[in-house]
């Protein structure tokens, strides 16, 4: 019996896993999964959860429910000996565990990085990785809507309105358009509120957002977004955050409590215990059969993983999840080939596309290569995550949210109050003054 022992629960591992269960012989061997938390985040819809458009719950695919034959081990690693074939994990209580294997998946995927440069960053901005974060953020917009209908003092308004998104790739841009609708949504209930008061700003260091779209076409999308009252900011960077401003490279300083930050990952701390060689983003450097030279049965995938792929001349594969999601489904494929004695294939995917959602009915991409916008880009971009999405209970979760949304407006409750729990009595008191 092999022992398979995958890192990482997001979309490398997750994947990796199920394909194993489908491919494995059942009994056979022993497949164990390792994973912070106890589900998958599907974060392609995570403009969509902060937005209100979906409820939050509803992206998170449960482990255990999803992969029958898994065992999942909810820890974080330790260390990771390829000599000895050991990882030592802590789960969330108790001594550290150790797991032998005969094949090792590295699908840790990314981190947040923030450049120590920027004097104020890390202090003061958020990610946008997270469903904490998303729900943050959400409970963020909403707050300040109410303190600035309350303000009497107009620069203070100004500032608790304006919202600043560090990165112009579609991680930035998605967020940054999804909470523009349900703010604009929103200010119909406040009514010392006008649309003019009300600030986004999008930077970015390059020439234009939406690079992958094509110089073209992403000027065309970005006057699009720029006609819905989202300000766009090209060849701009953040040279300092303060708590009530930021000031972009060109000395011009905008008065903004809120800074949102997706300008960049990095490959997880641990790919730097690998005794193998990475790209400059700290990513393993892997073979196009997702192979890491030079350590028997150790195999890496997703955002940590550079891969080479074979329709793409084989340049590495970009960190999006959909090359994670079809990496992983080679990688099952060729660790079941590698149990059997049979030949490895070599990632080959290309790009099938790149799609955006920006906004209410509004996307803009390009789908085999033709330039997609508007509705039928936007019912692309749903009809796509509908179907990569994992389990039957959680699609039709989410259609159900979807439909709903058809027909009311995006929930504006701050959903940070729902998790505050007073002692007994105490609500009592409240309504007894």
């Amino acid at each position: 019996m092999a022992r398979v022992l995958i890192l990482g629960g997001g979309f490398g591992g997750f994947y990796t896993a199920l394909g194993l269960e489908r491919l494995l012989p059942r009994g056979r061997h022993e497949v164990t999964l390792v994973s912070n938390e106890n589900y998958l985040l599907y974060t392609p819809l995570l403009p969509e959860a902060a937005a209100g458009a979906l409820e939050p719950r509803h992206l998170v695919v449960p482990l255990r429910t999803a992969l029958r034959r898994t065992k999942i081990v909810v820890a974080s690693v330790e260390r990771i000996d390829t000599t000895t074939r050991l990882v030592h994990v802590q789960p969330p209580e108790g001594p550290v565990v150790t797991f032998s294997y005969d094949h090792l998946v590295f699908a840790l995927g990314s981190a947040t990085r923030m450049p120590a440069s920027v004097p104020g960053l890390r202090e003061h901005a958020v990610a946008f990785r997270s469903l904490a974060e998303a729900i943050y953020l959400r409970n963020r917009v909403l707050a300040h809507l109410e303190m600035a209908d309350a303000a009497v003092d107009e620069n203070a308004r100004r500032g608790l309105l304006t919202f600043v998104f560090v990165g112009g790739g579609y991680a930035g841009v998605e967020a940054a358009a999804e909470l523009h609708a349900m703010a604009h949504e929103a200010l119909r209930f406040y009514t010392s509120l006008k649309p003019d008061t009300l600030r986004f700003v999008v930077l970015e260091a390059g020439s234009t957002i939406l690079r992958e779209l094509g110089d073209d076409f992403a000027r065309r999308v970005q006057r699009r977004l720029i006609a819905k009252g989202i300000e766009i900011r090209t060849d701009t960077t953040l040279t300092e955050v303060r708590d009530d401003a930021v000031v972009l490279s060109a000395g011009e300083i905008v008065p903004t409590r809120t800074v949102v930050w997706t300008a960049g990952v990095a490959a997880h701390p641990l790919t730097e215990r690998i005794p193998a060689p990475r790209d400059p983003r700290g990513r393993i450097l892997t073979t196009p059969e997702l192979t890491v030279p030079g350590l028997a049965g150790v195999w890496a995938t997703g955002d940590c993983a550079a891969v080479p792929d074979a329709k793409a001349e084989g340049r590495p594969a970009p960190p999006t999840a959909q090359h994670a999601l079809r990496q992983a489904r080679t990688l099952a494929r060729n660790i079941a080939a590698a149990l059997e004695g049979r030949a490895l294939r070599p990632f080959a995917h290309g790009t099938l596309g790149m799609l955006a959602g920006l906004g209410t009915r509004d996307g803009a991409g390009r789908l085999l290569g033709v330039p997609v916008k508007g509705f039928l880009a936007w019912w692309l971009v749903r009809t796509y995550h509908l179907l990569q999405l994992p389990t039957l209970a959680r699609k039709v979760r989410v259609v159900i949210d979807w439909t709903i949304a058809l027909f009311f407006p995006r929930d504006i409750a701050q959903l940070g109050s729902l998790g505050s729990v007073r002692p007994p009595g105490e609500s009592d008191k409240l309504h007894r003054g």
